[in-house]
């Protein structure tokens, strides 16, 4: 069996979205993104998924910081984190959780599902990134998806930025552009 590829992008239909067909994307994120290169480009990639994802369907990008828990032990850092996390995500919303653990999706695949998810109607599309610690077993087993970016352990920072670029990348995909040359 291969791995899906651009090839399968053919049963995605590319359409002027109806109102029915949007969904929001937000990343929910623990830590603070600083002033400096991260913060500029997380800005660039953020502004360029905003305008190639609304003739997509795509709405709101929306990143959401969360402080860091204080907490000493490991445990309750976890659950304070998870908490305020959980406080920013709405009802029926599709949970992706980035973690070490995760898949490590090829870019066409990661389009397929952010398409297959607007098409089907999902509201909302959450993007989970966890502290120091990483997001608690709770959000992990509640994720529809949990993906990597490789099996090296990333900044926060860094996987927001690479976040935002696949984001931005998957919009390309689903739209033809020639950014991605697969």
């Amino acid at each position: 069996m291969r791995a899906p590829d651009a090839r399968d992008l053919e049963n995605t239909t590319l359409k002027a979205s109806p109102l029915e067909d949007v969904m929001r994307v937000a990343v929910i994120a623990v830590g603070r993104l600083k002033q400096g290169p991260e913060r500029e480009l997380a800005d660039r990639y953020f502004e360029r998924f905003d305008d190639a994802g609304r003739k997509l369907g795509f709405r709101e990008l929306s990143i959401h910081e969360i402080p860091e828990s204080r907490a000493r032990d490991t445990a309750t850092r976890m659950a304070e984190e998870a908490a305020a996390i959980s406080a920013h995500i709405p009802e029926k919303s599709i949970l992706v959780a980035l973690d070490e653990r995760g898949q490590n999706l090829e870019s066409t695949v990661f389009a397929r599902h952010l398409s297959r998810w607007r098409d089907e109607g999902a509201g909302h599309t959450i993007f989970m990134i966890g502290g120091a610690d990483g997001l608690s077993p709770e959000l992990r087993r509640k994720a529809k998806l949990a993906i990597a970016f490789g099996s090296a352990t990333w900044p926060h920072q860094m996987v927001r930025v690479m976040l935002l670029e696949q984001l931005y990348r998957a919009a390309t995909i689903l739209a033809g552009h020639p950014y991605h040359r697969a």
